[in-house]
């Protein structure tokens, strides 16, 4: 076996279009980048995918200060990053501090299904992620898990990677091999993660990560051909991780256990 770092994705705005990346910084709170914006309503609670599966078919630009929203009708809604007042974010059970984002991003977001819909940048990196409370930093789902998930739902063709929004995805290992290494140092590239528990999934999964359509009962699969698996979480496909050492984390870096 040779595992690698096959690809590397990064939500720019929790719950929106998955972005790749060649090479990424993890830190001790993941990629700072990664899920630093969200979407909460009126009360600032999060919105998520779940709630407004449109969510995912909006893809977010960002460059020189500037955000733009390539929204599923073919509109571009752009504008500068400006700051405005403090949002309490409710998120996982926490309360995060976070400010809203002034301009047209709010109007463009609550236009797909009606409900209010503000977007906003959390004050510290890491807070999006999603299991931030328990130190999780980081994601792992082996490359072969795709091909066993195809076979389980009897996919049409492979299944895509972006469903499941995981950070790093690992080449050259057995299907699932990641849960083998909870409670084990792994190296991945320069820096080192201890995977701390499985990744139970939602119907989230089930979305197509282009358009936002129900299009692949993964449950339903996860439920035939993982349900008996002794894991910490129901319904489990990839693991989550705690950052023991930062480092820089690039496509086809070696991963060693």
């Amino acid at each position: 076996m040779n595992p690698r770092v096959a690809w590397i994705h990064v939500a720019l705005v929790k719950s929106l279009q998955i972005h790749e990346r060649e090479r990424v910084h993890l830190g001790v709170t993941g990629v700072d980048e990664d899920r630093r914006f969200a979407i909460v309503d009126e009360n600032g609670r999060w919105l998520n995918a779940k709630r407004v599966p449109a969510f995912v078919a909006v893809r977010p630009e960002f460059q020189d200060g500037t955000l733009t929203l390539h929204m599923p009708d073919g509109r571009a809604v752009r504008g500068a990053i400006e700051l405005g007042g403090a949002v309490p974010v409710s998120i996982y059970g926490r309360t995060v501090s976070a400010r809203e984002v002034d301009g047209p991003f709010t109007d463009a977001l609550s236009s797909l299904d009606g409900r209010t819909a503000r977007l906003v940048r959390f004050d510290d990196p890491g807070e999006g992620v999603d299991r931030a409370g328990d130190g999780g930093a980081a994601s792992l789902l082996s490359v072969a898990a795709l091909d066993a998930m195809a076979e389980a739902a009897s996919a049409d063709g492979p299944v895509d990677p972006r469903r499941f929004r995981m950070l790093f995805g690992i080449s050259g290992v057995p299907a699932h091999a990641e849960d083998e290494w909870i409670g084990r140092p792994v190296r991945i590239g320069s820096a080192v993660v201890i995977p701390t528990g499985n990744v139970g999934r939602c119907a989230v999964t089930t979305l197509d990560p282009e358009t936002g359509e129900r299009s692949l009962d993964t449950l339903a699969a996860l439920a035939r051909y993982r349900g008996g698996v002794d894991t910490t979480e129901r319904l489990p496909f990839g693991v989550w991780a705690r950052v023991e050492r930062p480092g820089d984390v690039a496509v086809g870096d070696e991963v060693r256990v």
